[in-house]
Order: C-alpha cells, then sequence, then structure tokens
C-alpha cells in the first residue's frame, strides 16, 4: 500500500488512534533498508520507480497546509506519525523534519502526539538518536532475537547488527516504545520457546515503557505467513504482563 502524499490522512491507526501520516519517503516508489516478508507496501525490488526524497522545506510547508485544513474542519488528531513507504530515519533531512513538525504540533495541535515508526537500524547514529528522543512516541522495532533469524524476517541491508541495536536502544533507558511483529513461517515461528525466550529477555534487558505486540494485518508479500490472534498472544507474552510491562497487543480477534 504505497502513500501517494508526503502528508497522508488522518487515517484510523490501530495502535496510535487518528493520525496523521508524513512519509519521508518517494510518493511512488519504496526505500528501506528493510525488506521485511511481511510488509504491506511490498518487496523493495517492486518500489523503485521513484527515488525523490521530499525535502524539510516541502515536509513543512505541506504539513503546515494540511494542519491549517484540518484545523479550520475541526478535525480531530491524536497523533502525526511518521511511518510511510520504508524507512522514514534514511530521510537525511530528518532531524531538521523533526524540529519543524514538533513547532507546527505545538502551533496548530498541541495535544498531539508525534511519533515516528522506525525500524531502528539508525538509532546508533548520533543525530537520528536525538531526534527520536525529542518525539512523544518513538516507537521502534525488533522483531526477532538474533541475527539469523532477523535475516529471514527483516532482511536487513548488509551491516544489520542486532547487538548495535539493542546497545543503541539501551540510551534511551526505557524512555521509547518496543514494537515486534508476531508471526509463523514454513520455517519459523515467533512463538517457538527459544525465539520466545530470546525475545523477554530483550525486553527485559531494555526495559521499555510500553511493548506494541502485533500481527499480520493486511497482504503481505510472502505468501507463507500466518499472523496470531490477540488472545494467543497474550497467552505468550503474559509473563512480562506479569512482570509488569506495559503490553498493547493488537491483532485478529
Amino acid at each position: 500500500m504505497m502513500r501517494e502524499e508526503t502528508v497522508f490522512g488522518p487515517i484510523h491507526s490501530r495502535r496510535l488512534g487518528r493520525s496523521l501520516g508524513i512519509n519521508l519517503l518517494p510518493v511512488h516508489g519504496k526505500i528501506c533498508n528493510f525488506d521485511c516478508i511481511y510488509c504491506e507496501c511490498g518487496w523493495n525490488r517492486e518500489g523503485r520507480e521513484d527515488t525523490v526524497l521530499p525535502t524539510a522545506s516541502k515536509v513543512r510547508s505541506d504539513l503546515e497546509d494540511k494542519l491549517t485544513e484540518l484545523m479550520l474542519e475541526g478535525t480531530r488528531i491524536d497523533s502525526i506519525t511518521f511511518s510511510g513507504d520504508g524507512e522514514p530515519t534514511l530521510n537525511p533531512e530528518f532531524p531538521r523534519i523533526i524540529e519543524d513538525t514538533l513547532f507546527l504540533r505545538d502551533a496548530y495541535y498541541p495535544d498531539a502526539k508525534v511519533s515516528v515508526l522506525s525500524n531502528a537500524t539508525r538509532v546508533h547514529i548520533p543525530e537520528v538518536f536525538e531526534a527520536l528522543r525529542k518525539v512523544d512516541n518513538p516507537i521502534l522495532k525488533i522483531d526477532a532475537p538474533t541475527d539469523a533469524l532477523v535475516a529471514k524476517i527483516n532482511q536487513p541491508a548488509p551491516g544489520y547488527s542486532l547487538e548495535r541495536v539493542i546497545e543503541a536502544l539501551g540510551r534511551f533507558e526505557g524512555d521509547f516504545i518496543l514494537q515486534t511483529m508476531f508471526l509463523r513461517s514454513r520455517d519459523f515461528d515467533s512463538a517457538s520457546p527459544e525465539v520466545l525466550q530470546g525475545w523477554m529477555d530483550i525486553v527485559r534487558r531494555l526495559q521499555p515503557r510500553e511493548v506494541m505486540v502485533y500481527t499480520i494485518d493486511r497482504p503481505t508479500p510472502d505468501q507463507g505467513l500466518e499472523a496470531y490472534t490477540v488472545e494467543q498472544m497474550r497467552t505468550l507474552v503474559q509473563p512480562l504482563i506479569d512482570e509488569g510491562f506495559k503490553i498493547d497487543i493488537k491483532g485478529k480477534e
């Protein structure tokens, strides 16, 4: 599902409520350093017809126009959310865009949260980390507890290191939201004891303020994937709930 605009929506998000989206990537293409087998935007190779990234000035202009329009309509916004067709932190002007967005949020919708959905691959870069620290909801992904399983699920660009990601996330001192996709395929299962235990150990190490656990909700590029129900996922994460972690579970009822 490619976004056709830099600023889109608002749409109803099952995690964030009424969400105004910002796509920092091409409007007719996809740029990501992951190629997740479940990505609703399809494979990276299918989204290469457009490689033009929106500039900070364009994002600011488009966002201000949209916020003005929505405010005049009396439309509620719960979150201004950076998602889009790929990894938002790959836009080289990401830190400046965050500053501009926070300024406009304060001016137009001071009660709205600013959220960033990121695969966490660039959190170790100081300027990216500092920008993510400023937003209300840095929502950062770890889908698997080993480099080998990350390679199967997320198919990252060369050079990915799960340990580097974990160490970088540790610098948030728990003030972030960890996001994890639960799914199964022909050759792996998020619920298998070794995978689940390894992931829970990462949660315990990082102590995030919230964990978002979700599953497949839309068509996926890899056809051999299966979703979990909310009840199944709740059972799987119950040990963390018992330990006091805040877990938000979204999936098929």
